[in-house]
């Protein structure tokens, strides 16, 4: 099958300055695959290329060299643009009108009828959680979440095959990100590809099958979470356990190397430096009397590999 997105290539350089002009290159050869039906995840720190990339695939801009297909055809193709959706990091609406007039407008440019029309924008601002009370309310009178959630809605109007997604949690409260987190969830299972630029790395955790970390517009890595996760180092581990003072955990746990304990009001934490050591540690702690609580990483490894990225 013919992947979603395909980027050979793509290069963008700006020319900055005014007298003695020079020339800026933003995006530096980026070549990805993203595969149909896949969240791909898009990383990277404020001016590493992200939305320079979205824009050169959206043909809002040109590249200096390269090429991209989205769904087996050229950017350049006009009829490809039918069947995505793009939500821009920064999305500007005809603020006059209510939602409910834009997403009807939005229907209208893809050739729904008008009774579609009608059916689409009610069905849509219903799946992004928007009150039906504010469906009638002109969008300047909106909140910033209030518009990220139209900006979704109408990123879906066409039910598009690839939805490119830019910073989609921007201004949404913590209630607001899992509501949209479970609505990008949902485009995986109608078969939608989603491609998810994003800062929020714990969303790309809980969303992505893939992604990718952008460095100063160059590549620096891309694989499923699993393997960049492991590129971002073992993780220590944590565990919080009760019932044993800590002197007795320390006398337990020491023949494991590089093991520590610290004693809290209810028990203890006792930190190992690999995940492969959490069973030793496990049975040192129940030898001790202790009854374990909790098991966890200590910090996060893409997280780890994605600061180290972005130096």
């Amino acid at each position: 099958m013919t992947p979603a997105v395909e980027i050979q290539n793509l290069t963008k350089d700006y020319e900055v300055g005014f007298l003695r002009k020079r020339r800026v290159r933003a995006l530096d050869g980026l070549t990805l695959t993203v595969g149909r039906g896949e969240i791909f995840g898009f990383l990277g720190a404020n001016g590493a290329g992200k939305t320079t990339t979205l824009k050169l695939l959206m043909r809002l801009m040109y590249p200096t060299a390269g090429a991209a297909r989205i769904l087996g055809r050229d950017i350049a193709d006009a009829r490809m643009h039918s069947e995505i959706g793009y939500l821009p990091e920064h999305p500007y609406f005809y603020d006059y009108l209510t939602a409910r007039e834009f997403l009807q407008y939005c229907a209208e440019l893809f050739g729904y009828a008008r009774a579609e029309r009608r059916a689409r924008a009610a069905d849509l601002l219903a799946r992004v959680r928007l009150e039906e009370k504010s469906w009638d309310k002109q969008l300047r009178k909106f909140s910033k979440g209030m518009l990220q959630r139209v900006g979704l809605a109408q990123a879906l109007v066409n039910d598009p095959a690839v939805v490119f997604l830019d910073e989609p949690m921007s201004g949404l409260d913590p209630i607001g990100r899992r509501e949209v987190r479970d609505l990008i969830a949902a485009q995986r299972a109608r078969g939608t590809t989603v491609f998810l630029c994003s800062h929020i790395l714990s969303d790309i955790e809980v969303l992505c099958d893939r992604a990718a970390i952008l460095r100063r517009g160059r590549l620096a890595h891309v694989g499923r979470l699993e393997e960049l996760r492991e590129v971002g180092g073992a993780r220590a581990m944590e565990l919080v356990v009760s019932g044993a003072d800590a002197g007795r955990l320390e006398a337990a746990l020491g023949g494991i190397e590089g093991a520590r304990v610290t004693a809290t009001p209810g028990g203890a934490r006792v930190e190992v430096p690999t995940e492969a050591q959490v069973d030793e540690a496990l049975r040192a702690v129940r030898a001790a009397g202790a009854r374990l609580v909790a098991v966890h990483p200590v910090g996060n490894a893409l997280e780890e590999l994605f600061v180290s990225e972005t130096k």
